[in-house]
């Protein structure tokens, strides 16, 4: 194998060519994991062919689902991340000291043990926090948990695209679930797919999320191995709106306090993701 193609969108593919051997090549009771470096974008994974992460551009997801909604909120004390095998989610929301708990709930706890073993530059630190808690079960009856009520400031979603497992995570009872597991003013954010080859998913998740949540939203980030240009994240609030004049004005303020070391998120990037295009607005019901 000297190299990787990747088949997501109709019509379309890329490929990556390989620096070396893979890493990883297994079929876990979920799917098909595969872990390997590219002369390109730094060590990739991908389940079932599909790429889930690069050491090289992951900071522009893995920032922007974290570091936007914590800013803005001024106060997450506890962290739900659905999914986020890799964690490097999880290594974003360790670093802000106020937060008590992260809990990663991840169906496949494979990914999980691959991703100890070979994405270490990312993830090593928040393997060794005491705050983190990795629970390897289905997220959805995770959230439907009683003690999962109320319990979050922030639940993020990190998703895979709806099929296969990743179905169960797309859909009103899912929403539902995560609206009665945020605490009251908490956030949800959500990887909405790529607009330019997914435009229907962005329509869909903010009809269905305006049906569970007084606030919801759209923003962008731009992960270059996420073919297609801009990435949609949406979110949602429990009693809290994200995107506000004076919510960006105190995520900035909080960012020069914490003193976060990032390679995507900063203030002014903030305040630009916010700002959608013209047939991106058409998107947004």
């Amino acid at each position: 194998m000297t190299s990787v193609k990747e088949r997501l969108h109709k019509g379309y593919a890329q490929s990556m060519e390989l620096s070396g051997k893979p890493l990883a090549d297994e079929k876990s009771r979920y799917q098909r994991i595969k872990i390997f470096d590219t002369v390109a974008n730094g060590r990739v994974m991908t389940l079932d062919n599909i790429v889930q992460i690069t050491t090289r551009d992951e900071s522009a997801y893995a920032e922007m689902l974290t570091h936007l909604p914590m800013l803005e909120h001024g106060r997450v004390e506890r962290v739900m991340i659905v999914g986020g095998g890799d964690l490097s989610i999880a290594d974003e929301a360790l670093k802000h000291k106020g937060v008590k708990e992260v809990v990663l709930v991840d169906i496949d706890g494979r990914v999980v043990e691959l991703c100890r073993e070979h994405f270490a530059e990312i993830n090593a630190k928040a393997f060794k926090d005491k705050r983190l808690k990795i629970e390897i079960a289905d997220a959805f009856e995770y959230l439907g948990r009683p003690q999962s009520k109320g319990r979050f400031d922030l639940v993020i979603a990190d998703r895979p695209d709806p099929v296969g497992p990743g179905k169960a995570l797309f859909g009103e009872t899912f929403y539902d679930r995560v609206r009665n597991a945020l605490a009251r003013g908490g956030f949800a954010t959500f990887q909405t797919g790529v607009p330019f080859y997914q435009p229907w998913e962005i329509t869909e998740a903010l009809t269905e999320l305006a049906g569970f949540f007084p606030q919801s939203g759209l923003y962008l980030t731009v992960v270059p191995t996420y073919i297609g240009g801009f990435m949609a994240l949406s979110w949602a609030g429990k009693g809290a709106t994200l995107g506000t004049p004076a919510g960006i004005k105190r995520a900035a303020a909080a960012y020069k306090k914490a003193r976060l070391k990032t390679d995507y998120y900063n203030p002014a990037v903030h305040a630009a993701a916010f700002a959608l295009p013209q047939w991106i607005k058409r998107l947004v019901p």
